[in-house]
């Protein structure tokens, strides 16, 4: 068999599908946090409970670079619904570059 660099077609830029599967799983994981972070924005709840905290520090890194960048719409917040965006299509780029089984 021939190393990689020397295969034809789209084997070269393949990963290990255990590795994609892995990411896909934590790419969603995040789009439900994101989720679930959006849903209880719409409760008076408290922010300081354990609940709330953990979902906001695994949430925030990834809204807030979005959140700087879209422009503001006043009172609703866009940023979390782009985020997800950019988690699916993410999610399906490394999808696409799984090696086939």
């Amino acid at each position: 068999m021939r190393p990689p660099w020397q295969r034809g077609g789209r084997e070269t830029g393949a990963i290990n599908p255990y590795v994609a599967q892995f990411t896909f799983t934590f790419i969603q994981m995040l789009t439900w946090a994101i989720i679930a972070r959006s849903l209880l924005s719409w409760f008076p709840i408290d922010q300081g409970s354990p609940l709330y905290q953990m979902l906001y520090r695994v949430t925030e890194p990834i809204i807030d670079p979005i959140r700087k960048v879209l422009p503001s719409t006043g009172m609703i917040d866009l940023s979390p619904m782009a985020a997800i965006v950019v988690l699916m299509v993410l999610g399906q780029f490394i999808l696409g570059l799984q090696a086939p089984a």
